[in-house]
């Protein structure tokens, strides 16, 4: 049934197509009969041509446009259509973040930079299939973090054979908590606040692992200290979960113990629950018994243990899912960052190519009046050139419009006047008169580009806006950078060699001839003759 109805189509739409066939011909032969009743034979022909290109132009001047803006509507519809959906759950919104670093990888061009953002993003891929929950434990080397990993491993899988003593790198036991589904991952990482440079890498290990946990314990032997407290807030503030450890409580007595739990409880007040700051013995000291052996007494972490469970139980699933969205946008940020350097490297190069431009155009063609130097300062071309490193498509008119406009900036600031002042005290001192009004200029242009081309970077690097201060607080901010005397030395020893080397070459070649001695004479002037 499907396919004899499709046949039917098919011949309607051939009918259709001969019968508009046939009256085009139709109406042809008409033109050429009563164009034959009134031209000559010989000028049919060619009339009907240049109707016929007429027509043709017509249709495209009219028709081109139309078919330009049908399809760009249609692929804006299409994009908008085969746009992202909202995730529907984290894990979707951690997948998307990565598709859109992949297309930030694209776009980098540093290879070195690239692969290093390449295998981050890998990790975190793998941290994203991975089914463990992982619990990093954080803290200075003399808190006792190993002591307290090896009690809380003896008393869910036994006895284990885990190294004592100081921890010189991360070191991961995977276990089971009952009723849990997923898998733990136990971290040890290095002590902080050690010495030397070893101390240092170890430290900065320590914190990259505490970064990316799902849960974090620092564990502490008393009042916080300075580097501690810094480490909770930080992870606090990013959103990650903490539980503060107060190891070492067979060292205290029951009421100094108290004391300290109130102590750090009022200081993380509005970081971690009250029941997040938990007291512990890891390894309790050993009694003596006279007679016997010294009595060790078991490590007291059931609450620290029974907290974790009930923790990882009830949020588990949204810790996992925070912690890779968290180490998504880090990721993001970084790719973002590189991206951001690379567009500035490249914009500055543009905008240091149109400062030689200027400047060669200015000390060629010396302008009657400085205010005119601020329209050379600005171009709109170099605005297009910046704004596609950018990403940002503007129109001619756009350009020019942000390139008078800065150009006025700069008259109304007086940066021009004292552009060209600040060069010419510079130049002036070793310049003859000749030279010194074209250089200054010319070297002035390329100056008042420079300054432009760095307030057009702000602008597209802040997404097309001013800021609050406008454009007057932008190009003045870059007016003081330019003008500090390390800038501006560096300046000057380039513009010596790009405009004031050639205009001396050039003014060499253009000295009339020193005459010489005549037929007769020597240096020694016109009435000498020798003897």
């Amino acid at each position: 049934m499907k396919g004899s109805n499709r046949l039917i189509l098919l011949a309607a739409a051939g009918l259709i197509l001969l019968l508009v066939l046939g009256l085009v011909l139709q109406a042809i032969r008409n033109l050429l009969w009563d164009l034959s009743y009134i031209l000559p034979p010989w000028l049919v022909g060619p009339v009907l041509l240049i109707g016929t290109l007429l027509v043709l132009a017509f249709v495209i001047q009219i028709g081109w446009p139309w078919w330009k803006g049908w399809k760009s509507r249609r692929g804006a519809n299409n994009a908008s259509s085969t746009a992202p959906s909202p995730p529907g759950s984290r894990r979707q919104a951690a997948e998307q973040s990565l598709e859109s670093i992949d297309r930030l990888l694209e776009r980098l061009q540093d290879d070195v930079a690239r692969q290093a953002l390449h295998l981050e993003r890998e990790r975190v891929a793998r941290e994203l299939a991975r089914g463990d929950l992982v619990v990093v434990v954080f803290g200075t080397g003399s808190s006792g973090k190993t002591s307290l990993i090896r009690a809380l491993l003896q008393d869910i899988v036994g006895r284990v054979g885990a190294a004592m003593g100081s921890t010189t790198g991360s070191q991961t036991y995977r276990l089971r908590l009952n009723k849990l589904e997923r898998g733990l991952q136990l971290v040890d990482t290095p002590g902080i606040l050690e010495s030397g440079l070893d101390g240092r890498d170890r430290e900065q290990e320590a914190r990259e692992r505490a970064s990316r946990a799902d849960l974090m314990l620092v564990v502490v032997d008393g009042d916080l200290r300075s580097a501690e407290w810094d480490v909770v807030r930080s992870l606090a503030g990013l959103g990650k979960r903490l539980m503060l450890v107060l190891n070492k409580c067979d060292l205290r007595g029951e009421e100094e113990e108290k004391r300290l739990l109130a102590l750090l409880r009022g200081r993380c007040k509005g970081l971690l629950a009250a029941e997040d700051v938990i007291p512990t013995s890891a390894a309790p000291q050993s009694l003596p018994r006279p007679g016997q052996k010294p009595w060790q007494p078991p490590a007291e972490v059931a609450v620290l243990l029974q907290r974790m469970a009930v923790v990882l139980h009830a949020d588990g699933e949204e810790l996992l899912a925070d912690n890779i969205l968290l180490q998504c946008r880090t990721l993001g940020d970084k790719g973002r960052s590189l991206l951001n350097r690379q567009r500035q490297t490249e914009a500055r190069r543009i905008v240091d190519r149109y400062s030689w431009i200027s400047a060669g155009v200015v000390a060629a063609t010396p302008l009657p009046g400085i205010d005119l130097l601020g329209t050379a300062a600005v171009n709109a071309q170099m605005v297009m050139e910046v704004a596609k490193v950018y990403n940002v498509q503007l129109t001619r008119d756009k350009a020019q419009e942000l390139a008078v406009s800065v150009g006025r900036t700069l008259a109304g600031l007086g940066v021009v006047k004292g552009g060209v002042a600040l060069i010419g005290t510079a130049l002036s001192v070793n310049l003859p008169t000749l030279l010194l009004g074209k250089a200054v200029q010319g070297v002035a242009a390329a100056w008042l580009t420079r300054i432009a081309g760095a307030s057009f970077i702000t602008y597209f690097q802040q997404d097309q806006d001013w800021g609050d201060g406008g454009v007057q607080d932008v190009v003045q901010r870059h007016y003081e950078l330019n003008r500090r005397d390390s800038a501006l030395k560096r300046f000057l020893d380039t513009a010596l060699r790009q405009v004031v080397e050639p205009l001396r070459q050039t003014a060499k070649k253009r000295l009339p001839p020193q005459p010489g001695p005549r037929a007769g004479e020597d240096a020694s002037g016109p009435g000498h003759r020798e003897p």
